[in-house]
């Protein structure tokens, strides 16, 4: 199972940066109306053209320079910070060249229209990649470091050093949960920083399992999930199990069971929306408090041992227990500590789900003394 392990992982998390930069190319394409997935190759190629091809590898315990390759350093979590900027970088650079009427080959009308746009692309291709490269190749030279090492120091790794921090983490779990309150997907605000980060953690955590080493990183990408986000941004498994147990209002049971089903893959819009959680002062309050908690709760288990950290990546949609069974190869310490976290979760959300009881409560003795039409405006 070990060799065929390391074969998905060598074609998934080896080949992180990669994908996400012909995906970010071909994104970028789309924005600047660029036809068809060529932006995504010229991303990848200009990638390829930046990184570093001579890497040392030890061959029977000696250290050998080999040439032309490349390493999975560059082509995995670690290199999706420069990978981002090649791949944004590249594809401005080509949309501007294309617009300049002087670099078209221009092709008889006779020519297939594919055939014409492909000669006209040729030039600003050509530019593009020989730009970029050139710009890592001087780099090189005046600073005597790779274009990768300084953005690794320089941006990269002081951003893992806090963000890889239970403050950290807290922190961009804060933003999220504030911006999901004013009605905006946090999550996809704080992707950017949060996802190059915690993946790189995981590849780690991954490498350091299969090579039977010690396990490096507490925080990581499947950590965010199984503890912090279980049922979805804000922990709201644990808020529909509350308005089940607690809840007398109507409109909130019928809002839970509708919203269980996909809260159990994790998908919580329909209550966010539907509670409503946005903009409601009640519900706001132990949506942004409780993942702050079970986040500390469980960095402290698996701190001290109790929880196993996390070593696989799992999508975001798996089923809690599942999940942490899977992300930690199988500890039932951590099972037993999302667990916690969503029994945690249950009783910081109760509290608030009798208050919004007694708001109903309220609105129903309104209605009866003034009648439905001036209570509701």
């Amino acid at each position: 199972m070990k060799p065929l392990s390391q074969m998905i992982n060598y074609a998934t998390m080896d080949m992180m940066a990669l994908g996400a930069v012909f995906l970010i190319g071909n994104e970028m394409g789309k924005l600047n109306k660029l036809d068809g997935h060529f932006p995504g190759l010229l991303a990848a190629l200009s990638y390829i053209a930046v990184i570093p091809t001579p890497i040392d590898a030890v061959i029977d315990t000696e250290t050998v320079n080999v040439s032309d390759v490349i390493s999975s350093e560059y082509t995995g979590a670690s290199g999706l910070f420069l990978g981002m900027i090649v791949a944004i970088g590249s594809i401005e650079l080509y949309t501007w060249l294309g617009n300049q009427d002087k670099l078209k080959i221009k092709m008889p009308d006779s020519v297939p229209t594919n055939v014409s746009r492909s000669f006209s692309a040729l030039i600003p291709t050509v530019i593009t990649i020989v730009a970029v490269a050139s710009i890592a190749f001087l780099i090189n030279a005046v600073t005597g470091m790779h274009i990768y090492d300084i953005i690794y120091n320089l941006v990269q790794a002081p951003l893992e050093n806090v963000v890889q921090g239970l403050p950290g983490i807290l922190i961009l779990m804060l933003v999220s949960q504030l911006f999901w309150v004013i009605g905006i997907h946090g999550n996809q605000i704080i992707k950017p920083i949060r996802e190059p980060i915690l993946l790189v953690a995981i590849a780690e955590n991954t490498q350091a399992f299969q090579a039977g080493e010690e396990i490096p990183n507490i925080i990581n990408m499947p950590f965010w999930d199984i503890y912090m986000t279980v049922g979805g941004s804000g922990l709201t498994l644990g808020l529909l199990i509350a308005v089940f147990i607690g809840s007398k209002r109507e409109d909130y049971r019928s809002i839970g069971k509708l919203s269980f089903p996909p809260g159990i893959f994790n998908v919580n819009e329909p209550v966010i929306f539907g509670l409503p959680i946005v903009l409601n002062p009640i519900m706001a309050i132990p949506f942004v408090l409780t993942p702050l908690v079970t986040g500390t709760i469980a960095y402290f288990l698996t701190a001290i041992g109790f929880a196993g950290k996390a070593v696989v990546m799992i999508p975001w949609t798996t089923p809690p227990i599942i999940s942490a069974w899977i992300a930690t190869a199988g500890d039932l310490g951590a099972v037993v500590t999302q667990i916690i976290c969503i029994a945690v979760a249950v009783l910081i959300y109760l509290p608030f789900i009798r208050v919004a009881n007694k708001e109903a409560k309220v609105e129903d003795i309104e209605k009866e003394e003034y009648g439905e039409e001036v209570v509701n405006g």
